[in-house]
């Protein structure tokens, strides 16, 4: 397999918002490292074409959502200044445009204010390297028919990372860290299209807690030598916390969180 080949192929179909054809089929051993191979690759041209990592996504932390997918664990790519969108008082509009089998995800961002630490299972002491934390919209694309492709290359495939939007952040205060940690596990989500209600989830989908789900982003980039270590300013989203739900232009979507004292949700408007 030629890591350039694919990668000039993937870069090409995200810009364009088209369909590839599959990795696997044409690479029978094709897996996570090719893929991580790929997403390094991935990341150096963007930035050679003048974009900046901004964070990181963190994606299939919602084990519910696994046998839809086929996905078998986890999965990261960097969040870019293109890629990025904050919401205004709440409120953000969205072209579609260059998409490709968009989904939108509400889940909760968080700034870092310093390192994660590595191998650390306890969220309280996680939260210590947060800054803020927000509501966030991730608006996931799949450059595979139907979204059917083996774990491996939705990794290679930028994590499926589009858009994320941003709401307004909440500093965190370290003295209360441990009923923020409660407050993070048990808040609930309603997911809204149109005022219509579409899911509801909870922070304990993120892989048990949002904090454990950055707790895998340190160790797993810990081992990848090709990527650059988390580090103080990054904007990290940790994985939705409802099911994924097609979007298309005309649409409004709404979130709003009960249960995370001071976190709005966010209204998305998605034009053509």
């Amino acid at each position: 397999m030629l890591t350039t080949d694919i990668a000039t192929e993937l870069l090409a179909a995200w810009d364009a918002g088209r369909i590839v054809p599959s990795i696997a089929a044409r690479y029978a051993a094709f897996h996570w490292d090719d893929a991580y191979a790929i997403s390094a690759e991935l990341i150096k041209r963007r930035r050679a074409r003048g974009e900046k990592t901004l964070g990181r996504k963190i994606g299939f932390t919602n084990r519910n959502i696994w046998p839809q997918y086929g996905a078998t664990s986890p999965i990261w790519h960097p969040i870019y200044d293109r890629t990025i969108v904050y919401a205004n008082d709440g409120k953000a509009t969205l072209s579609l445009a260059h998409s490709s089998q968009p989904l939108i995800e509400p889940e909760t961002a968080f700034k870092l204010r310093g390192p994660v630490p590595v191998n650390c299972r306890d969220p309280v002491e996680i939260l210590r390297a947060i800054e803020w934390v927000a509501p966030s919209f991730e608006i996931v694309c799949c450059h595979f028919a139907d979204w059917k492709c083996t774990p491996a290359e939705f990794a290679a495939d930028f994590s499926l990372h589009w858009r994320l939007v941003v709401g307004t952040p909440v500093s965190i205060n370290p003295d209360q860290l441990t009923a923020l940690t409660k407050q993070l596990r048990d808040c609930s989500v309603t997911l809204s299209n149109n005022g219509n209600v579409m899911d509801r989830g909870q922070g304990s989908n993120a892989l048990d807690h949002p904090a454990l789900a950055l707790a895998f982003l340190a160790d797993i980039v810990a081992t990848q030598a090709a990527f650059d270590p988390l580090a103080a300013g990054e904007i990290i989203t940790t994985g939705t916390l409802t099911a994924a739900l097609p979007v298309k232009a005309g649409e409004t979507w709404q979130s709003r969180y009960e249960g995370l004292p001071g976190v709005r949700g966010i209204e998305l408007r998605f034009t053509a």
